[in-house]
């Protein structure tokens, strides 16, 4: 049998990490928490961005504990493989790049939606500094989506792998690592879908998202939607608060004060979820940078 950092022959003795007939348990775990989230659904919901985000905690965690092996390390420190094992580096990099993006679009955000709130606590009849807020609210939303359609074009032009070699320890450790990018790359595109404001309800493509903001600015939710999030449901009910020039008015006041307050749970939700999913990504990084300096 070919030896492998996954399937080592036996004549490795130190931190042995199978049986040469068997494969590491660590392994068999990093392909379940894989399988979970490739078959978890492709609509983006505050629930399902939850569970991918915790699916990828775990997996980030198995990856750790794999990178502490003897095998993994001897491979990625190869001289010969230094161009894949750079490409792996990079896209450590490029992932916390985007979550890094991500969590300054949500920050954002829950500061416009706590100001908008504040305002409209404080209205006594005087509509003009309600105008003001909701328009700096939608002025912002307008910048988000600008920096996340660049953010996604971003991942789609410099996501490219270049072709391994046929050695099987290569194609067992960089083709794993890469597996765990694609993955994290594929919830973080429902992530800041979501944000912009479309719930993906089917995906014929990895990009099909992606592809869709990149090449109009005016997406066409019905395409991907059965609903709109509570991004999608203030932004609905600002134009409709400004644009009533009625005593109703008044009414739309408090609704939207309303979903503001859902909007800013929802984000203080998904920011507990990105905050780990960070820490992990930065641990893995440095275990790469240790494993190149060794």
């Amino acid at each position: 049998m070919a030896s492998s950092p996954l399937n080592p022959k036996t004549h490795y003795h130190a931190r042995s990490i199978s049986l040469p007939s068997r494969r590491h348990p660590l392994i068999n775990q990093l392909d379940e928490h894989l399988c979970r989230l490739r078959s978890s659904e492709a609509t983006s919901s505050l629930s399902s961005i939850g569970e991918k985000l915790s699916g990828l905690r775990d997996l980030y965690d198995c990856v750790d504990e794999l990178l502490l092996l003897p095998l993994p390390q001897l491979v990625l420190a190869q001289e010969r493989h230094e161009k894949w094992v750079d490409e792996v580096f990079d896209g450590s990099l490029r992932l916390l790049d985007v979550c890094g993006t991500t969590k300054d679009v949500l920050l954002q955000t829950k500061e416009n939606a706590q100001e908008l709130q504040s305002i409209l606590r404080r209205r006594r009849g005087d509509d003009s500094g309600l105008a003001n807020g909701v328009g700096e609210y939608l002025t912002s939303r307008k910048k988000a989506k600008k920096v996340i359609r660049k953010s996604l074009r971003d991942l789609k032009s410099k996501c490219i792998f270049s072709p391994l070699d046929k050695d099987h320890d290569t194609l067992a450790v960089v083709g794993m690592l890469r597996e765990v990018e694609e993955a994290t790359l594929t919830v973080l595109e429902s992530f800041l879908s979501f944000i912009y404001g479309l719930k993906a309800q089917s995906k014929p493509s990895s990009w099909s998202l992606i592809s869709k903001l990149l090449h109009s600015k005016r997406v066409v939710c019905e395409e991907y939607a059965t609903e709109i999030n509570e991004f999608e449901v203030v932004d609905a009910a600002l134009h409709t608060l400004v644009s009533d020039k009625t005593k109703s008015s008044n009414v739309h006041a408090e609704k939207v004060q309303k979903e503001l307050e859902k909007l800013e749970s929802s984000i203080q939700d998904l920011e507990e979820g990105l905050e780990p999913l960070l820490r992990r990504l930065i641990k893995t990084r440095v275990s790469l940078l240790n494993i190149l300096n060794h």
